[in-house]
């Protein structure tokens, strides 16, 4: 089986999926970024020029126009069929909802060419969740991108018992092809490798703040001390954004649930959502 992957279309435009989106097109791949509608699409094009200036600063190969002729090059669209139609791959980047994932793949299926890939971001939710809802088990799996994708350059690959192999080893390829560092796992875990390793410290970091054990500041500061690492729990969050998390923890058990409850409380309900409001666990200029 020949799978050749040039068109790549991105569900989702939130903080990671514009990445992903640029991040592709950067490389020089055909990118359609799809949201529900024009206001979301509006708000990824903010995105995308503030991602040109970045990678104009930040990454080899940005300067000279590029970047910014990257962000004009990526295609915008609120048609899902549309926006689906010629793709070799589809990246799913949607909100971390089990529903709403399984609803999106039903649609999909009907909608894309028989040869389309499709990939799920999710952070924490298995691919074999999901893979009865694609109409294609065989061409799913999972493609999971670390937040500031030009810099933390991980694209953790996790596949099912369904998954073609030559399927697995396109979508391999394809990450190394965008500048990822391919991390393949050899069966499905929840939380991958870096999330496994990630959401138990966020967690422990958030149960001292909400139980009145420290603020958030001085956890920071003791993680960043203590390990040389160089962001605290909450300064993490405040990069991911804070309704990703609350989204797990409100379908976990009952102390997730505590935590969840304390994160609208305290932060969501405020609108204090992280560095993308310009306020979460920190101020942000």
């Amino acid at each position: 089986m020949t799978i050749d992957i040039r068109k790549v279309t991105v569900l989702g435009t939130g903080v990671l999926g514009s990445q992903i989106a640029f991040q592709t097109a950067f490389r020089g791949f055909d990118v359609i970024a799809y949201d529900i509608d024009d206001d979301a699409l509006t708000a990824a094009k903010g995105r995308f020029d503030k991602l040109a200036a970045v990678y104009r600063d930040e990454v080899p190969g940005g300067g000279d126009g590029k970047a910014e002729r990257v962000a004009e090059a990526i295609g915008l669209s609120s048609d899902l069929a549309q926006a689906v139609s010629d793709a070799d791959l589809v990246i799913e980047a949607i909100p971390e909802v089990l529903s709403l994932k399984q609803e999106t793949y039903e649609k999909l299926g009907a909608l894309a060419p028989e040869r389309t890939v499709f990939a799920t971001n999710s952070s924490t939710l298995l691919p074999s969740a999901i893979k009865d809802f694609t109409g294609r088990p065989d061409r799913f799996l999972a493609l999971h991108f670390a937040n500031q994708v030009w810099h933390y350059n991980t694209a953790e690959i996790m596949g099912t018992a369904d998954t073609d192999p030559a399927v697995y080893q396109a979508v391999v390829d394809f990450a190394s092809a965008i500048g990822m560092v391919p991390i393949e796992l050899r069966k499905e875990k929840a939380g991958y490798v870096l999330n496994s390793l990630l959401v138990p410290l966020l967690n422990a970091g958030m149960a001292l703040a909400a139980g009145g054990y420290a603020e958030p500041e001085a956890v920071d500061k003791t993680w960043r001390i203590g390990t040389g690492a160089p962001a605290g729990p909450f300064q993490i969050l405040d990069v991911v954004g804070l309704t990703t998390p609350y989204n797990i923890l409100v379908n976990g058990d009952e102390n997730a649930q505590r935590l969840a409850k304390w994160l609208k409380e305290n932060y969501i309900d405020q609108g204090k959502l992280g560095i993308a409001t310009g306020e979460g666990f920190y101020k942000y200029s």
